[in-house]
């Protein structure tokens, strides 16, 4: 009989009362947890067993979970999710822009933890899968979708797996108008179907990588109280009102 593989996750939190809990939680739920104090060392320990997720707080006693975030993106995609005690939305944003691909915060029900954990290590399976024959040619992008790459005059554009599967999302359904929380339900899961938060952070993001230089309609199109659809046209359909980008996608 083979034996499964546990997922590793490592959880970097200074409280070990909450080292502890998170620990024989994601233990009990089948999964092997390795923990850190600070942000350095979760650095160095990241390094040492390549983790499959991590659960990351923001106040560290060094450095910042953000900081932290940052460094391991730096050296290649890692499933996130943000463990705070900080609600405000500021904060929520900016681990969302760094790349995580969740956030909760204290106190917490470590049921829902877990659930999270599993709903985030699910997107990462279903986006390294193989997808069916396709390439998209956008104005100066190049989208392939079976490479998973993006390439704008040839110069690869990198995104992370969240990007890359709400791009994905899009673009097989391009022309037509998707809504809200099919989209989040697609990208992240059921349980994220009323989270509009989430997806005009990532949208916003994915915007600002594909048309940094973008002066006209986006080739991401906003219909607001409804959803939004990928035009796969240089420029935008004059079928799409002019009314369709909102400023709350936008920086």
């Amino acid at each position: 009989m083979t034996q499964q593989v546990q997922p590793v996750i490592l959880v970097v939190d200074d409280d070990v009362s909450i080292q502890k809990l998170v620990r024989l939680q994601l233990k009990d739920e089948g999964f092997r947890a390795v923990t850190a104090t600070t942000g350095e060392e979760a650095i160095e320990r990241a390094f040492e067993v390549r983790p499959d997720l991590v659960i990351l707080d923001i106040m560290l006693p060094d450095i910042t979970g953000f900081e932290v975030l940052n460094r391991l993106r730096e050296r290649g995609p890692i499933p996130a999710i943000m463990l705070t005690a900080k609600t405000r939305d500021s904060d929520k944003v900016r681990g969302l822009e760094l790349g995580a691909d969740d956030y909760l915060a204290k106190p917490f029900n470590p049921e829902e933890l877990t659930a999270r954990v599993r709903a985030v290590l699910r997107r990462a399976r279903q986006q390294d899968g193989t997808s069916t024959d396709a390439s998209v040619v956008v104005g100066d992008l190049a989208i392939d979708l079976v490479k998973r790459t993006v390439h704008r005059q040839g110069e690869l554009i990198p995104l992370t797996r969240t990007e890359w599967g709400l791009l994905e999302v899009l673009v097989r359904n391009r022309g037509k108008v998707l809504m809200n929380p099919e989209i989040l339900g697609k990208v992240w899961g059921p349980e994220y179907v009323n989270d509009l938060q989430y997806l005009r952070v990532w949208v916003s993001r994915l915007r600002r990588k594909l048309e940094p230089d973008r002066a006209g309609d986006s080739i991401i199109q906003t219909f607001p109280g409804m959803g939004y659809m990928f035009h796969d046209t240089a420029t935008a359909s004059a079928a799409a009102p002019d009314t369709a980008t909102v400023t709350e996608d936008e920086d």
